[in-house]
């Protein structure tokens, strides 16, 4: 079912369904009140004839044939008198049989068995024991309904009988063919607004749909329409960014793949170069430099290959609260290794408690080892400082270089950016895409001032990067003195 048909199903079945309970409990409350009315109003009228006049102990005197006794004229009289009200009245004993009707004497003489109040034991047996009673609704011979109210005489074994018509089904089947009019009118709008709400939901869905085959079938040149401002207008903002993010994202693969080939054939056509020159020369010790050349034209293409794949290579961090000293000091140590063969200086400055930050540690490491290894390419000194600050976990590189030039500030986190002769480029977009997926940021700081300006630690203007960590979500921070950002308390 389509998701039209599925928006008009629905609508027209809460339309009906709540025009249908709606109105059968409307029904339902207006058949009882009226009926409730109507065996007040026989009630009413019954006792009001035996309370005018009508007395049981002088009718129970009549017998068969005293149909022209005064006794009888008078009853027979003031029965006559409730037909203004009533359709029929009658006074019966409690063995069933007539005293008094208004009808004609010939027709409906004294003693005649009255049949009809078989049917009503119930009512009767109420009516004998309280004195009053109404029957249910029946249909006469006529089709119309009516109902039997029953008056006992001054608590004697007479009972007079009233029948009156119960016409107030009438306006009930109006009000039932008003209902059922109103549902179909109710349904037929509620179809109209479905299909209206439908078209308007499902337009813009097939042109996203029509969108992201496209997207799907490589077909980038054009861009996905915006729709409202509501959710489908997210939604198409949303697929609008991913059709731009895949075409940033093969640019970035078709880059790699070029830099990855440019990369790559300078090392092999060394290795080449020096296995040919090794296998042609006599001498032993011009043979082993040629050897160890290539040896590290091989670690070069192992360095380049690692890198690549450290930069398409999906990262699952196991994000969790540790002290972020124990992956930075892991990381100084393997730098101060390759320090030491150049003669720079590593520094490091970290609190003596524990630095709580949330982070995978092997990624924390990485990115502190590749920010360091940067700073230490760049100049002679690297100096790492590591504090809290308004929540977070900040972490600060900074070398004694030349900084970052201009031209590349902006763009010195994307891929194949750099100002260096050897390397892809790829060593900050690393470190910038490890954080984001472990909630990190990196920034590079502004310049602490022109060119070769010297600053207060006499690093001058290299390069600082800033990495910013999410803290710990216990107790804050409680400065001891002004100035003072150490841990206090467990």
């Amino acid at each position: 079912m389509s998701l039209r048909r599925k928006f008009i199903f629905v609508f027209v079945a809460f339309s009906v369904g709540l025009t249908a309970v709606g109105g059968a409990m409307t029904w339902r409350a207006a058949s009882g009140a009226l009926e409730t009315e109507l065996d007040e109003k026989l009630v009413w009228v019954a006792g009001a004839a035996a309370e005018v006049g009508l007395q049981g102990q002088w009718v129970l005197e009549l017998r068969p044939g005293d149909e022209n006794n005064p006794t009888w004229d008078v009853y027979h009289t003031r029965l006559r008198g409730l037909l203004d009200y009533v359709d029929e009245a009658q006074i019966f004993r409690e063995d069933g049989t007539l005293l008094v009707s208004a009808a004609p004497a010939d027709s409906l003489p004294i003693g005649t068995r009255l049949h009809w109040l078989d049917a009503y034991d119930a009512e009767l047996a109420r009516a004998w024991e309280t004195g009053q009673a109404t029957t249910p609704v029946f249909e006469g011979e006529d089709g119309r309904h009516y109902k039997f109210g029953f008056k006992q005489l001054d608590d004697s074994e007479a009972m007079l009988a009233v029948l009156m018509p119960a016409d107030y089904f009438a306006p009930l089947d109006r009000l039932r063919r008003s209902v059922l009019l109103g549902s179909f009118g109710g349904a037929l709008v509620a179809a109209f607004l479905a299909a209206l709400l439908a078209t308007n939901i499902v337009h813009p869905l097939e042109r996203l749909s029509r969108a992201a085959l496209r997207i799907q079938r490589g077909r980038m040149d054009g861009e996905v329409e915006i729709e409202r401002g509501d959710e489908l207008g997210r939604l198409s903002r949303a697929m609008e960014r991913m059709r731009v993010g895949i075409l940033q994202r093969d640019e970035q693969l078709r880059l790699m793949l070029a830099q990855v080939a440019h990369e790559i054939r300078n090392p092999l056509g060394g290795l080449e170069l020096f296995a040919s020159a090794a296998a042609e020369t006599e001498d032993a010790a011009e043979r082993e430099r040629l050897l160890r050349r290539v040896r590290k034209e091989v670690e070069v293409l192992n360095e380049i290959i690692d890198e690549f794949l450290a930069f398409a290579r999906p990262l699952q961090p196991e994000i969790r609260l540790h002290d972020i000293r124990v992956p930075i000091r892991e990381a100084a140590e393997l730098l101060e290794a390759e320090l030491a063969s150049t003669g720079g200086k590593l520094e490091l400055e970290l609190p003596a408690e524990p630095l709580l930050a949330r982070a995978d540690p092997a990624h924390a490491k990485r990115v502190f080892l590749n920010l360091m290894q940067n700073a230490a390419q760049a100049g002679s000194r690297v100096h790492l400082d590591a504090r809290s600050r308004r929540g977070e976990v900040m972490v600060t590189v900074r070398d004694d270089g030349p900084g970052v030039a201009e031209e590349l500030r902006e763009r010195v986190f994307e891929p194949f950016v750099t100002d260096k002769e050897k390397g892809a480029g790829l060593g900050l977009a690393i470190v910038k895409r490890v954080l984001e997926t472990n909630g990190a940021r990196v920034e590079l700081a502004p310049r602490n001032g022109p060119p070769g300006a010297d600053s207060d630690d006499g690093l001058g203007a290299g390069a600082e990067f800033r990495v910013y960590f999410r803290g710990s979500e216990d107790l804050p921070r409680i400065p001891a003195s002004p100035g003072d950002d150490r841990w206090h308390g467990s």
